[in-house]
């Protein structure tokens, strides 16, 4: 009996995941946990293994759709060996549509909503509710006559805008634009860049953000990994100044706990073990693997963990799993070049610290009055790092916040 292929549970909150794109056709050869598809969802983008060896036998949903978890999304079985009708009504009763295929709309009759069993899935009446779009104008081309998200993105492009939401067309006839004038040009969201748009704004609604900033010479942490770097390589590690960064905060964040806290309706719950959250930049967006238990790993240890994560989210091999529980997070976008930014807290953590770019800057070094100018004074080159510490005001004050801070450029400064 053929194999189904179920759409996974990527992840306890997940209800729903798209099929964004079939590595494999009809009739190919698979081997167990060859990569098979890749499924999209509103926290993850990754690759879904095949459940058994055998032959793909039939895709059931489509790319571009999207449907609850444990639907059938398409079989694996011997060559040549039969779908029988048995199966795929199952897969049908599974799949959230209705049993009938919704006519499609004379485009003479009023606009309305689908209505009935017809499932329209939560991604595909976000958007539909943000452009203000009408779902019985849209053709679906998914199961059973589905309007899927890929649909609704291609109305969005070629669409008549004026008819969806209920106007009627000017008797006069709006002035073509000249060549020269700007044409724009809607690009609909992915639903990685939806959900992090909805994350952000969620984050910046839910917390009074502040932001303290410290620099740090780098001075040690440079020469440390100068000296080392052949010796990392060697065991195959790539040593990037990522990995001191987490360590600088892990010791900080053991020294000032309240940093590492969530703030609950209950009063404030302090993490008793350090999981550090780090931003990766990947195709499309952003994703936020966590190191466990980061305190508890050496430089080599992190380094091996930090090089690891961040291949495998570039190339959607990350589980959903190592993407949640974090206590804290680092994103250091001074590797793109920036010098400054204000990072938005990853909720619901206390706070996020921002790495910017290492350069070369004068900085002063005092040899007499702390303030005063003194013959002592000396104009010196150092590599300079600012530090900016995005923190809730309603957990952190500035004193806390400068404290733990304060103790990441501390371990920074006197690596080694």
């Amino acid at each position: 009996m053929p194999t189904p292929i179920k759409m996974p549970q990527l992840g306890e909150t997940v209800v729903e995941g798209t099929v964004s794109r079939w590595l494999k056709k009809p009739g190919d050869r698979v081997e167990r946990q060859e990569s098979l598809l890749e499924i999209s969802t509103d926290k993850i983008d990754t690759e879904i293994p095949a459940p058994a060896a055998g032959t793909l036998l039939q895709i059931v949903v489509s790319e571009g759709t999207t449907v609850r978890v444990g639907t059938v999304i398409g079989y694996i079985g011997a060559p040549g060996e039969a779908v029988v009708s048995e199966q795929l009504s199952v897969s049908s009763e599974q799949s959230p549509v209705a049993s009938h295929q919704s006519p499609v709309p004379n485009p003479q009759s009023p606009i309305s909503k689908p209505t009935g069993s017809a499932f329209v899935s939560p991604v595909v009446a976000r958007i539909a509710a943000e452009h203000n779009l009408e779902l019985g104008r849209i053709t679906g081309t998914g199961l059973h006559g589905r309007v899927t998200k890929k649909d609704v993105e291609k109305y969005l492009e070629t669409g008549d805008r004026g008819l969806e939401i209920g106007k009627t067309t000017p008797s006069t006839q709006s002035p073509v634009p000249s060549p020269q004038s700007p044409i724009s040009n809607l690009q609909p969201l992915s639903t990685m860049r939806r959900a992090i748009a909805e994350h952000m704004e969620r984050s910046v609604a839910t917390s009074p953000h502040v932001m303290a900033l410290h620099e740090a010479d780098m001075t040690a942490v440079v020469r440390h990994r100068e000296a080392h770097k052949a010796e990392y390589a060697a065991k195959g590690i790539d040593l990037t100044f990522t990995p001191y960064f987490v360590t600088a905060v892990a010791e900080a964040l053991r020294a000032n706990p309240q940093v590492n806290s969530s703030l609950t309706a209950e009063g404030l719950l302090i993490h008793q073990r350090i999981h550090i959250g780090v931003a990766v930049a990947v195709s499309g967006g952003l994703l936020v693997p966590v190191i466990r238990d980061a305190d508890e790993l050496n430089l080599a240890g992190l380094s091996r963990a930090v090089n690891d994560l961040a291949e495998r989210a570039r190339s959607n091999k990350l589980s959903p799993d190592e993407l949640q529980g974090g206590t804290f997070t680092v994103t250091n976008h001074g590797v793109s070049g920036s010098l400054l930014g204000t990072p938005i807290i990853n909720q619901p953590q206390a706070g996020i610290l921002g790495i910017g770019k290492i350069a070369k800057r004068a900085v002063v070094r005092s040899g007499g009055h702390p303030l005063l100018p003194s013959a002592d004074d000396a104009i010196v080159i150092r590599p300079m790092c600012y530090l900016s510490f995005s923190f809730d005001h309603r957990i952190l004050d500035g004193a806390q916040a400068d404290g733990f801070v304060g103790r990441v450029v501390e371990v920074l400064e006197n690596w080694g």
